[in-house]
């Protein structure tokens, strides 16, 4: 069976945590959570994960400690914790809106409200996944800022910029990333059978895309074994990003 866009998209997640040492993953997302047991069992095995509520587990799901909610805050506060996301809308600086779609005194739509974004993003490396890229998503300036983006945050001081960082953005088109020397977002890779074309059609701004744009890397034989027949054997990923998109072997 070839890779499908679904596991180009793990792999691409799974990198997010790469050299992270033992901080505390938290992932979002279907997508991000086979992608943060895949970084543990493979080349980060010093990454905690957690139930979501007051344990720490393996790659397995069987308890391995307990987190109380106090320790939970001390990671989060601290900065021993690599959360990633999602979005409603994101913008060129990687500014986060989860609350609000709309003007503020009359939203066309609620959302979940602005969460834990500002302290995630604040004090610890906050990345994001995206399951559709389109430019409702990816937007020039977002209807309100939950997620602070580097603009912000260095408009507010070295109190704000100095534990700020946004690794990198997947969605199911792409890997982004801010290395630019203003920091705005940056086309890192493309997965197999995507086009640059099709990712600046489908980003409400103007992306910075470098003379050469690698595709996401190869999973390993290994890591594709882990995917398909421990980690997520019933195929889930495949819902979240439907295998229409193929490619690699």
């Amino acid at each position: 069976m070839r890779t499908t866009r679904a596991e180009y998209c793990v792999i691409a997640c799974a990198e997010a945590w790469r050299g992270d040492g033992e901080v505390l993953a938290s992932p979002m997302g279907l997508i991000p959570s086979v992608a943060a047991r895949l970084a543990r069992r493979t080349f980060s095995p010093d990454l905690l994960l957690t139930d979501g509520e007051a344990m720490l587990v393996g790659p397995d799901g069987t308890p391995e400690g307990w987190l109380p909610y106090r320790r939970h805050l001390t990671a989060v506060t601290g900065g021993r914790r690599h959360v990633m996301m999602g979005a409603s809308q994101l913008d060129r600086f990687g500014n986060q809106n989860i609350s609000r779609i709309g003007d503020r005194e009359r939203p066309g739509r609620q959302l979940l409200g602005v969460r834990g974004a500002p302290v995630n993003t604040l004090n610890n490396p906050t990345s994001y996944w995206i399951p559709k890229h389109s430019p409702r998503v990816f937007v020039e300036r977002v209807d309100m800022v939950c997620g602070v983006g580097y603009d912000r945050a260095a408009a507010a001081g070295p109190s704000a910029a100095r534990f700020h960082r946004l690794p990198r953005v997947v969605t199911d088109l792409a890997v982004l990333d801010f290395a630019t020397p203003d920091r705005s977002m940056r086309l890192a890779s493309v997965h197999p059978g995507v086009t640059v074309d099709e990712v600046r059609a489908a980003t409400g701004f103007t992306l910075t895309v470098p003379d050469e744009v690698p595709s996401t890397r190869e999973p390993t034989d290994q890591e594709l074994e882990l995917i398909r027949e421990v980690i997520d054997p019933a195929g889930a990923r495949d819902r979240e990003v439907p295998p229409a998109g193929r490619g690699g072997r």
